[in-house]
């Protein structure tokens, strides 16, 4: 008969047991009750603890450091075809992090200034960004550059 320990909800085992001196067998292991009604966990062998695997770390001082692929920048030009709602519209589309906000923005500034940064990213990103502008009538250009 199990009874639940004052601490912590931990069960316990009855006091017969506990006089006794026996241990109680479990899914987890191997439980034996002490004198201060405390449990010591054992853990049968083939378990997790009779093996226990270390990782090497690197030495102190020393970092990992995986190479960044290079950044380039998305370009939208501007052109005397297409609508600004529909440059916003393709620019949502197409570029799956950049805002109403910001394709609002870089439309108004590519029709200001001739030419606006989309995004900055690396190569293949942009190179699909720039295809799917592209392939929806607006023009765009990738170029190096880094953030």
């Amino acid at each position: 008969m199990m009874t639940r320990s004052p601490v912590a909800g931990l069960p316990r085992p009855c006091s017969a047991l506990q006089r006794s001196g026996c241990t109680l067998q479990g899914a987890f292991g191997t439980f034996a009750p002490q004198t201060t009604r405390t449990f010591v966990v054992t853990w049968a062998k083939g378990g997790v603890m009779d093996a226990p695997t270390t990782t090497q770390q690197p030495a102190s001082g020393v970092e990992r450091s995986q190479k960044r692929p290079p950044i380039y920048k998305v370009l939208l030009h501007n052109d005397n075809y297409n609508k600004r709602e529909y440059v916003v519209k393709v620019l949502l589309k197409v570029v799956e992090q950049i805002t109403v906000d910001d394709a609002v923005t870089c439309m108004q500034e590519a029709h200001e200034t001739g030419v606006a940064l989309v995004v900055a990213c690396p190569q293949d990103n942009a190179e699909r960004y720039c295809e799917g502008l592209r392939l929806n009538g607006l023009t765009s250009t990738i170029e190096p550059g880094g953030c």
